[in-house]
């Protein structure tokens, strides 16, 4: 018996209801209604009312953002010089950036906490700093991936002839090889920005705060507050949906752009 397409994907449809659609659905009801189980947008209104809350979501994208900057400025030379560099084997080199990923993350963080712990200064105990610090050890590789992708595909011969016709080396860099690797700068920026907004395990291993999204749905959903939690779920999935878009859309539009600009 020949088993079509439609049919092998009955598994994968019935994995995706269970625990995926009714899940969200769930946190959809929650986030929608009031204690008295009525429709109700009061959730979302004291969210938007409450100077707390807006604090925790701007310092949210604050972190996110400069875990997003540290991780393009040490990613995209790194990127480079693999990519181009005189390496027979630059992908065996690419796995060690990988590797500490396979190391459990509360390890990882810990340690890296001692190491500051170690430093003299206010500098080492300044947790916005740590915070950003240990965002970038654990994001690193999922910016470096994804430039390595697009950098390696880069013809070289595009670059010896902007050479060739005079351009300068922060020519070429500007007007050629950061817009031919605009696919990989928006994906790792993606992959980068949107889980350093909701990771909240950094924050409190280092900080121990709540100064962050992910630990504020937390502490709603352990004080059985399940409105306010879905509520602000709900939100943060509503902005990685538009960035989601916003990303995709600009991956095409950079995609469908000439391969070389005007010198």
């Amino acid at each position: 018996m020949k088993f079509t397409r439609s049919k092998l994907s009955i598994p994968y449809i019935i994995y995706m209801i269970l625990f995926v659609v009714l899940p969200l659905l769930v946190v959809c009801y929650y986030a929608f209604t009031g204690d008295d189980g009525n429709l109700t947008i009061d959730n979302f209104r004291s969210f938007f009312t409450n100077g707390k809350t807006l604090g925790t979501l701007f310092y949210s994208v604050v972190i996110a953002l400069s875990t997003t900057l540290v991780c393009l400025i040490l990613a995209y030379p790194t990127a480079y010089i693999l990519a181009k560099g005189p390496f027979k084997r630059a992908d065996v080199i690419l796995v060690l950036f990988v590797m500490p990923m396979w190391i459990n993350f509360t390890l990882r963080i810990t340690a890296l906490k001692e190491v500051l712990s170690m430093l003299e200064g206010n500098l080492a105990y300044h947790p916005f700093m740590n915070t950003v610090l240990c965002m970038t050890y654990d994001f690193l590789p999922f910016m470096i991936m994804p430039l390595y992708t697009s950098l390696s595909k880069l013809d070289d011969n595009v670059i010896e002839a902007a050479a060739d016709l005079g351009a300068k080396p922060v020519q070429i860099l500007v007007k050629i090889v950061i817009p031919m690797s605009m696919p990989g700068i928006i994906s790792g920026v993606t992959m980068v920005f949107l889980p350093a907004m909701t990771n909240y395990v950094v924050l409190d291993m280092v900080y121990n705060s709540t100064f962050i999204m992910g630990s504020l749905i937390g502490s709603y959903f352990s004080s059985y507050d399940w409105h306010n939690g879905s509520m602000i779920s709900v939100i943060l999935l509503l902005l990685i949906i538009i960035i989601s878009a916003i990303s995709s859309k600009l991956s095409k539009e950079e995609l469908d752009k000439p391969t070389v600009q005007g010198l």
